[in-house]
């Protein structure tokens, strides 16, 4: 990527993204490339930053109307927004955190069948709890 601007079909590819995913972010708002004299979406220096903070919320679980608000310097929800954003982030890291702690006991386990291995049930004890 050695210009200034874009095509549509340069940074889809650079992102290995369906050009249809960006045109759907410009949309919904997300995304606003300015246009050459044809009309064609130009991305500027910006415009791909912004494309590449998007996938990296997307990864980390934000849905698009979050990512509006956390792109949005002006929106007054933002900080309710990345609160429960971080809420889930840490609440996901720690069902992360349990399952490679049971997918490593699984790994190292000599139990013939580890659904019968009292350690590796209680893993998943607190999900049991309504079933006493």
């Amino acid at each position: 990527m050695k210009s200034s601007s874009w095509s549509v079909g340069e940074v889809a590819e650079r992102f290995d993204l369906p050009t249809n995913v960006l045109r759907h972010w410009e949309t919904v708002g997300l995304l606003a490339p300015a246009r050459d004299g044809a009309g064609r979406r130009r991305y500027s220096r910006d415009d791909v930053g912004r494309v590449a903070i998007i996938l990296r919320s997307k990864s980390a679980g934000m849905s698009l109307e979050q990512i509006g608000v956390l792109l949005d310097s002006g929106a007054r929800s933002r900080h309710e927004v990345l609160t429960a954003h971080l809420a889930d982030l840490d609440r996901r890291m720690e069902e992360m955190r349990i399952s490679r702690e049971m997918t490593q006991h699984a790994f190292d386990c000599k139990a013939h069948d580890i659904a019968t291995c009292p350690r590796f049930r209680a893993q998943v004890a607190d999900l049991l709890v309504d079933f006493r």
